[in-house]
């Protein structure tokens, strides 16, 4: 019955976000897998609007954040506000208490934003003064970067961006795409709107969420994923060219998230079991942004998924 609801809820969100069909599949992925995702690629893509549509296709409330240089914490967090009425301070809540958060452009916000962020996505928490706040237990963030403009960034540094469950990359849609994308909007705004499917309750994504977790994973598959991470680690194990690419390797939380995607795409895909070819399809996705590349490997042109593509072409499958 759950598989049929995210069915229809995949069906709704490709209806809603033409061409981007990966795009799609993976939100519902972060959504099972209970984690966060970066999402980079041109403005105009409809990012914005694909977690509209999951809120509305979902039980949960949505948000969005415009990230800017003069951003504070409090204007993520919430904060005390003094009631003079009363002589108290009372707590106000801010964006991070909603279901779904989309955090545009986050790299356009200082640090001490970026670290209020971080809490609230590694801990499902948030400090305000001497008082903690436990957010939603369905707490979903969406964060985009344009890789276009890097002027007056602040980029992500490694230990938040290891906090992201996928790092995700849109580019441009094709010339037929973009002509479905011209009809969907004049459509919209002639009121000739999709039908919105019955929203998904929480209680059944944290029952999906189980479910996914109960999947079967064979000793050997599991070994195998371990040891693709571990070929970020020790990669002149496997390859010394491999080695002069890879400065620093994938950390124990890039094995948790592989094999809570892969769970997840094997679950979608109506399956009982994860294959390797589970673990193949989430996997430049989940490690993308996880490791480190050498300048030797950017003097080469040798992007991170030229690395991920050699270490699934070294590591055997069982």
């Amino acid at each position: 019955m759950a598989a049929e609801k995210f069915a229809q809820l995949k069906e709704y969100l490709d209806s809603q976000v033409i061409g981007q069909p990966e795009f799609t599949q993976n939100i519902l992925i972060a959504l099972l897998a209970d984690g966060h995702l970066l999402v980079e690629g041109p403005p105009g893509l409809a990012k914005t609007r694909a977690v509209n549509a999951l809120a509305k296709g979902i039980e949960g409330d949505f948000h969005r954040v415009q990230f800017t240089p003069d951003l504070l914490p409090a204007d993520l967090t919430g904060t005390d506000i003094y009631r003079p009425e009363t002589g108290e301070f009372v707590f106000q809540s801010g964006p991070l208490f909603h279901n779904l958060v989309l955090a545009d452009e986050i790299n356009r916000a200082p640090a001490k934003v970026q670290s209020a962020l971080l809490e609230a996505m590694a801990e499902q928490q948030i400090t305000v003064g001497n008082k903690t706040y436990e957010l939603s237990e369905l707490f979903l963030v969406m964060a985009t970067q344009n890789p276009i403009e890097q002027e007056g960034t602040y980029p992500l540094p490694e230990a938040q961006l290891d906090r992201f469950l996928m790092h995700l990359s849109v580019d441009y849609p094709g010339a037929e795409t973009e002509l479905e994308i011209l009809r969907l909007t004049r459509d919209e705004a002639m009121a000739n709107s999709v039908a919105t499917p019955s929203p998904i309750s929480q209680q059944d994504i944290f029952s999906a969420r189980k479910s996914v977790l109960g999947l079967h994973l064979a000793d050997s598959l599991e070994r195998y994923l371990v040891e693709l991470i571990v070929a970020t680690r020790q990669p002149g194990k496997y390859d010394p060219q491999l080695a002069t690419w890879l400065e620093f390797g994938a950390s124990p939380r890039a094995t948790i998230s592989l094999d809570k995607c892969a769970r997840a795409h094997a679950w979608l895909a109506g399956r009982d079991f994860v294959g390797p070819d589970d673990i193949h399809a989430v996997f430049h996705n989940v490690m993308r942004h996880r490791i480190l590349l050498s300048y030797e490997a950017e003097a080469d042109g040798i992007d991170a998924d030229n690395v991920l593509a050699r270490i699934l072409e070294l590591v055997p499958v069982p």
